[in-house]
This record gives C-alpha cells, structure tokens and sequence, in this order.
C-alpha cells in the first residue's frame, strides 16, 4: 500500500502580519516630514477586510500606498492581496481611498488552478474543498514541483500552501 502525500493550495493571509504592516506604516507616516500637516493616517478593518487611507492629496494617498506595499513586501505578504482599483473620493480637502484586501478562492479561481496543475502533472490529483484546493500525489518530488511551478506562475491572485501531509 503506497503512501499518499498531500497540501492544500489557499489563498489567505495573517492577520497578525497584516496588522503589523498597517501599523508599521501609520508609524512611518507620523515621523515622515513630507507627511507632517497632511492629516495623513492608514487603518485597518479586520471586519470588512479592508484598508482605508485619508490625506490631503491624491499624491500623499499614492505616497501612503507605496509605503504600504513596502512594509508588505518586508513582512512576506503578497502584494495581490491588495485590490488597489478604488476610487479616491474627495471631500473637501480630504482625499480617501480604500483598499479592499483578496483572500480566498472561489470556485472559478480554484478550478483554473486544478486546470494549469493537471496539464502541468497529469499524475497528480486535485480536489476542490470549499475555499481551497487540495494537492495529492504519490511522490513528495511532484508536490514539490507543483509547488515550485505555483509560485513561478502569473497567476491573478495570491497563493500560499498549507496542510502538508
């Protein structure tokens, strides 16, 4: 009887890490001097799953994002998770924008991921399972390989793998 090895393909972020680049950055923008006067300030909203911005400038909201990125990219999250698409709103003087943040696959997402593993690897087996997509094969070296082909992939979303059995 041949062992069956296996990891889930998710796409999902901690909130931990997530916390801390907000704060990060709302630290940064409180000692910038180019931020000084701007009423410039980032928060973070566990429930919605978003990040807001405000400051005085489409310009100081652009600068704001960059350093979010940044913090991201120094704390391992994968910039994907950010839908930088939203409109900046204007009132008065305060410009806003609010990031939306992307984790989890659904269904459309995960069978175009079971789609480019299957004919990449004929051999190993996926199985859809709710949010994620489980990875099965006989050979630790295949699961490795999807693995490696997953993160060189340009796939639209942001992946990470979990469950290793």
């Amino acid at each position: 009887m041949s062992k069956s090895f296996s990891f889930d393909v998710v796409s999902e972020f901690e909130q931990s890490e997530m916390n801390n680049a907000v704060d990060q950055t709302a630290r940064e923008i409180q000692t910038r001097y180019d931020f000084q006067g701007t009423g410039s300030k980032i928060s973070y909203d566990k429930e919605n799953q978003t990040i807001e911005l405000e400051s005085n400038s489409e310009l100081k909201l652009e600068t704001i994002t960059e350093v979010l990125e940044s913090k991201f990219f120094k704390r391992g999250l994968n910039l994907k998770h950010l839908d930088k698409t939203a409109e900046v709103i204007q009132s008065g003087m305060a410009y806003k924008k609010t990031l939306n943040l992307v984790q989890g696959l659904d269904q459309d997402k995960a069978k175009k991921i079971t789609k480019f593993i299957r004919d990449k690897y004929p051999k190993v087996k996926t199985q859809i399972q709710g949010e994620e997509v489980r990875v099965m094969s006989a050979s630790k070296d295949d699961l490795q390989q999807v693995m490696s082909l997953l993160k060189a992939s340009d796939l639209d979303m942001p992946l990470s793998f979990t469950n290793f059995r």
